[in-house]
Order: structure tokens, then sequence, then C-alpha cells
């Protein structure tokens, strides 16, 4: 049923990519001049820079903008013996998959670019309808693996695929308050196969599922009937997730109707981006979720985050440091590969991409890339305990 809802989506999405490619009208956003120079390798990226997910895809550019300037403020790198340096052209997609089509045809029409990052499972099914024929990596910032479960052979998953998030949220939530589990996921099609895949799990280790119905979060903003709704089956643990402001205020709303369980929190929402919307992590008391960079342990974190909160004047998100590294694996993939512009070569060299990534810039611990494109993360998750997140490994 899950494949058969997917070729669905991609059948619609050829009808509104090939209709979106017609008009020509989409909004540009460029860091660079325009066209190609001898010895520049223009890098794409289509993502939210307007709208209601503007803050989430301009957090997606940075980590791949400070990569980018990283590089150049150091020469440049070497493939075969030629000096290149990179220049990032960014396009304003509007969560539109229709736009993601627009604007990749943009990119490789106009700037001939190897690579094209997108931060939307939509944008990259979008892109998969025509990325092999057109020869262009896409660097698919999603954890649905069905992105790289489809075959595509130039498609590169930089966040872990979510199915790695059950084993230890179910364990947590499950050990820390109990059985009963009320699911209030997004109703979007991400958060319909991230319930899919967590519920039977539940049951599966004994857990029962108490109440189990989603939230439209384009069109809601008062979710008291809902909540009330779910906490009238008394569940121990309640499964949330989407955008991280309105899960926050979701938990928020739970919490003033006297819930005291725990969370599990779809890896699209973060703790950290959830916090200043719920008012302090005592709020999300007995959450469990994606672990922000913050509060990793990896060495190269302390220097990265002083580096970013200098030239950005925020604290970086997930998003920010996976694509940061994201891009750094690019640049080594084109070396080892002696390309800038094959695909082909580029995406067969990926392994050496993240293998020689140095240690200023390893502030995630990506071993390897699997047989179907997606980088092999090594998963830490975070818990919220007295009023802090702690790794939970």
């Amino acid at each position: 049923m899950k494949k058969l809802k997917v070729l669905l989506v991609f059948l619609l999405l050829i009808i509104t990519v090939l209709t979106g490619c017609s008009k020509g009208d989409s909004p540009v956003s460029s860091s660079g001049s325009k066209g190609k120079s001898e010895n520049v390798v223009n890098i794409g990226f289509s993502g939210p820079l307007s709208g209601a997910a503007a803050l989430y895809g301009k957090r997606t550019l940075n980590g791949v903008e400070m990569a980018v300037n990283e590089i150049n403020d150091a020469g440049g790198f070497e493939v075969d013996g030629k000096k290149y340096t990179l220049n990032l052209v960014s396009l304003d997609d509007k969560y539109l998959p229709n736009e993601t089509g627009s604007n990749a045809k943009r990119l490789i029409q106009e700037y001939d670019t190897p690579i094209i990052f997108t931060p939307h499972s939509g944008g990259v099914l979008a892109l998969q309808v025509f990325n092999e024929q057109e020869e262009f990596i896409i660097g698919a910032y999603t954890s649905e693996p069905a992105v790289t479960e489809s075959g595509n052979s130039l498609t590169v998953r930089i966040p872990p695929n979510y199915e790695g998030y059950i084993e230890p949220f179910t364990t947590y939530a499950m050990e820390h308050f109990g059985k009963k589990i009320a699911a209030l996921p997004t109703s979007s099609q991400y958060g319909k196969d991230w319930t899919e895949a967590v519920l039977p799990h539940w049951e599966k280790q004994g857990g029962k599922v108490v109440y189990n119905s989603s939230i439209d979060f384009a069109k809601e903003t008062d979710f008291f009937t809902i909540v009330t709704n779910a906490l009238k089956k008394d569940p121990d643990v309640l499964f949330i997730g989407g955008a991280s402001e309105p899960t926050a205020k979701v938990a928020k709303q739970a919490r003033e109707l006297g819930f005291k369980g725990g969370f599990i929190i779809m890896d699209q929402a973060k703790l950290d981006q959830m916090k200043p919307i719920a008012g302090s992590y005592e709020t999300l008391e007995g959450s469990i979720g994606v672990l922000p960079l913050m509060d990793s342990e990896e060495e190269a974190v302390p220097a990265f985050v002083e580096k970013y909160q200098k030239n950005y004047k925020e604290d970086p998100s997930s998003e920010v440091g996976l694509n940061y590294i994201a891009m750094y694996a690019f640049v080594e993939a084109m070396k080892s590969a002696g390309s800038v512009d094959d695909a082909k070569a580029i995406r067969k060299h990926m392994q050496d991409g993240l293998s020689n990534i140095g240690p200023d810039q390893k502030i995630y611990d990506i071993p390897s890339i699997d047989e179907n494109g997606g980088f092999a993360s090594t998963i830490v998750v975070g818990a919220v305990e007295k009023g802090k997140v702690v790794p939970v490994r």
C-alpha cells in the first residue's frame, strides 16, 4: 500500500513539475553571478525561503553556505590538478514541489549545477522525475526512506532514515511512562508514513494504541478539542510531530490540560526549536526526540557552534549541521572522482567523500553511505530530563 501511495504521488508530481516548468516565473535569489565560469562549480539549492517554512529553509541553506564560504576562504579545492571555488545559487520554492522542479530546470540550464540541495520530500520526488536524465545529484534533506528506496541512482539522502528512531523512541517511552499511546501527528503524507511505522512497532512491543487522529497544521491553530479527546483515553505517552512550532503548541496544550506523561516527537520537530514556543524544557519533560546539535558530544561541535553563532547570530540546528557536513562530503567526493561535473562519478565516490572529511568538520558521525544512497549516521537521540536535554544512546 505504501509503495502504491508513493507511486501515485510520483505520478502526480510528474504532472505538476511539467506544468510548473512551463511557467518560468519563480523568484530568484542567487549568491553568485549568473552562468558558468571557468574553475567555478555552481551548487544549486531549492527550498522554502519565504512563507511559513522560511526559517527552516534558511537554516538548511545556511549549513551549505557556511561550508561553501569556508572552502572558498581556504583557497578552494583541487581536482585533477586544477583549482576550483564554489558558487552557491539559491532559489525559493515556497515548499511547493512544482516550484522545486521549475527551479531545478533553471539551475541546470543557466548554471549547469552538478548538485542541487532540496530540504523536503515533495521537492525530492519532483526532482527524481528527471534528475537521472539531466545527470545531477539531489542533496536530499529528508528522512523519508522512500526517496532512496525508489532506486534513483543520483539521490543522496542526508539525514538519518526516520525508521532508525522508532526502536529507541519506543523503548525509552515505554520504560519511563507506560504502554498506552495516543497519536496526534501532522496529517501530511510524511506524518502518515511515520505513524504507520511507529504504531505497529509499539503494539509489537506489547503496547496499546488508545487514540489515533492527525492534525492539519496548515488549517488548525487551536488543538484544544483533539488533545482533550486524546487525553480522555488516559494515555501514558503522546506521539506528536510536524513542524517545530505547532508541535510545541500541542505539547503545551496537553500540559495545560493536565497530561503528566511523556512525548515521542517525530524527527521533523526539534526539541531546541520547540523550547521557546513551549516556554521551557520543563513543559517538554519526558520528551524523546532528535538530539539537538548544541547538546551533541562530538569533539568538533563546540568550535562549529562558535563559528556559526559568530556568522549567523543564532544557535545552529541539526538542519544546519547536516547540510554543512554534506557539502564537505560532496567536495571530497569530487576530489576522489577527479571531476566536478560528472554526477555519476561523484555519486560513485561518496563513500570516499565521507571518509575524507576533516576532523574539524566531523560534527556528526557518518561512517558510510548505504547501497541506496542514504547517509548511514550513528543515531543518538535526546531526552528531556530534569529540565535539560541528555543524550540517549
